[in-house]
């Protein structure tokens, strides 16, 4: 077989050589120890939160070890390709703090000297690799229909054979020259494919730098590299474009490991150094009393619109994500509470191997505790941004009472332990509407909450009472006083010790009486420090609340 002159007929247009490429793209000018990787996503759907996940630990590492981060577009499956995702792609990662070094920064642009970025971009690169393959006898046309292919397989199915294209199963393998230029010659449809040098009885042995060592039997198929298209399929593309993109680390979805032993051999016969591979563990979800995987169809918190739906900071997302990565996350966050997440070191070798539990009341505990350390005119910010999309009716109330919603935010923020009342800014409505008259009258009078073992003429009796002493110019300590002398008169203990000891010679503690006003002015019972309320409120509307409470 003269396998130069079966490569000029199969690539007849390709004139430049495999080393040209190798020689174009040089060995980055990088410190040691500096990672190069990268995030390549398929433009066939829009963003979920496992693109996140791994976009987020390859930016880390190689943003930590001065190294290179980019962006490449795996476009070659066009028929599944769906408009708009690249863009998607490419917003996603700019909201959630992830940016490329270098790569796609638009669907027409990018940035950097080892492009092009897109697949679909680079089809005369995929085409000159594997000429070279054919001239050297590891790569052959397959000219079979797909009824063959499926006849190959029923054959396999019925000898409980493994199924694909092999050994005396490769019928196109052995073609002759004559055979070959015969169904060129006529305009034959081709696909090619590796010839494998592997043995299935050999096994590779490999370190994963997450999974650690394992090993796995070589390849013996004779994959398809280039379709029918012209276009390469993922792994060989993969390979060509890891290579020569010097990419150093290939950091990806637990999902692919099975594909190693073809990746790992398509590297060895291109004559490609193999680069460094983890694979990150499949972000699971609890289901009852067992796990599963975190589904784009079941499961909203998949889809990264879901957080800004919801209204969390993408910061808070970030953190969390953090936390799935490597768990030493909390304690470094909670020995270092001031620091930006992007000071913590993120560690392959420090990664669960089993799946990632994904679990939605830690990322709002996560968040909470992001949030209570904003100033309020950040949370102020963020929330009018939020809002302006998802609340017009909070935003168009928010904005016209700016400086009392920024003492609304600050409420019970500048002490040691500042209050965490929102994981997201969803909450937030719920949280202030009593402050907002306009919201306060909606309020359904079934919503009201009253302080435990109160009925609601007795919290009336309360207020009638308190409403005639009530001061709207005493400061805090003055304010607390004068409330348990009310307390008082109306038969509540302010010694706890005397209440226990002798509870029915009381109506309850001061803290009843409290509430009660609590409940006049926020139809609930769980609130922040009443006297900030009040004064934030103001005495008329304050009055206001007492009668209309009174007269229910």
């Amino acid at each position: 077989m003269n396998y130069e002159a079966l490569a000029d007929i199969l690539f007849p247009n390709i004139k430049t050589s495999a080393e040209f490429y190798i020689e174009k793209y040089p060995e980055r000018d990088l410190s040691e120890g500096s990672i190069v990787c990268r995030y390549a996503p398929s433009p066939t759907g829009f963003q979920h939160i496992g693109g996140v996940f791994a976009a987020l630990i390859n930016e880390r590492l190689a943003t930590q070890s001065n190294g290179v981060f980019y962006l490449r577009i795996e476009d070659t499956d066009q028929k599944r390709e769906v408009e708009g995702a690249i863009e998607d792609t490419i917003k996603t990662m700019k909201n959630f703090g992830i940016n490329f070094s270098e790569g796609m920064i638009s669907e027409t642009e990018e940035i950097g000297n080892y492009g092009p970025y897109r697949q679909s971009k680079r089809i005369d690169i995929y085409q000159t690799f594997a000429k070279k393959l054919v001239s050297k006898g590891l790569a052959y046309p397959c000219f079979c229909s797909e009824e063959e292919i499926s006849a190959i397989r029923e054959e396999q199915t019925s000898i409980k054979a493994t199924p694909g294209y092999y050994g005396k199963w490769a019928k196109c393998r052995e073609n002759s020259f004559e055979d070959i230029k015969s169904h060129v010659d006529n305009g034959d449809k081709f696909i090619l494919r590796l010839k494998s040098p592997g043995n299935i009885e050999k096994r590779v042995e490999f370190h994963d730098l997450i999974k650690g060592d394992i090993s796995f039997p070589e390849n013996d198929q004779d994959i398809v590299i280039i379709k029918s298209d012209g276009l390469p399929t993922y792994h060989f593309a993969h390979a060509i474009d890891d290579a020569l993109m010097r990419t150093t680390h290939v950091i990806r979805g637990e999902e692919w490991l099975s594909s190693l032993p073809i990746h790992v051999q398509l590297f060895d016969i291109l004559g490609f150094k193999r680069p460094n591979y983890a694979h990150i563990p499949t972000i699971m979800k609890l289901d009852g009393s067992s796990k599963r995987k975190l589904s784009k169809r079941k499961d909203a918190e998949s889809a990264v619109s879901y957080y800004r739906e919801e209204g969390y900071p993408m910061v808070s997302v970030i953190e969390y994500l953090l936390n799935i990565i490597n768990s030493s996350f909390e304690e470094w966050r909670n020995e270092n509470p001031e620091a930006s997440y992007e000071d913590f070191k993120v560690e392959l070798e420090k990664m669960s191997k089993s799946g990632a539990l994904f679990d939605i009341v830690k990322l709002n505990d996560v968040s909470k505790n992001v949030i209570c350390k904003m100033k309020p005119d950040v949370v102020y910010d963020y929330y009018i941004n939020w809002s302006k999309d998802y609340d017009s009716e909070m935003y168009n109330l928010v904005t016209s009472n700016e400086e009392n919603c920024k003492k609304i935010f600050n409420i019970d923020k500048e002490g040691p332990k500042p209050r965490k009342d929102y994981a997201k800014w969803n909450d937030v409505r719920e949280k202030v509407f009593f402050f907002f008259d306009e919201l306060f009258q909606k309020d359904s009078i079934d919503n009201l909450e009253l302080p435990k073992n109160m009925e609601l003429d007795e919290a009336k009796r309360v207020i009638e009472e308190y409403a005639k002493a009530y001061n709207f110019n005493d400061d805090k300590d003055t304010w607390f006083e004068n409330l348990k002398t009310i307390a008082v008169e109306l038969g509540y203990a302010t010694d706890r010790k005397a209440y226990k000891k002798e509870p029915e010679a009381f109506k309850g503690m001061v803290s009843d009486v409290a509430g009660a006003v609590r409940s006049a002015l926020a139809h609930r019972n769980n609130t922040p420090d009443l006297h900030t309320i009040m004064q934030i409120m103001g005495e008329e509307i304050v009055r206001d609340r007492f009668n209309k409470f009174i007269s229910l």
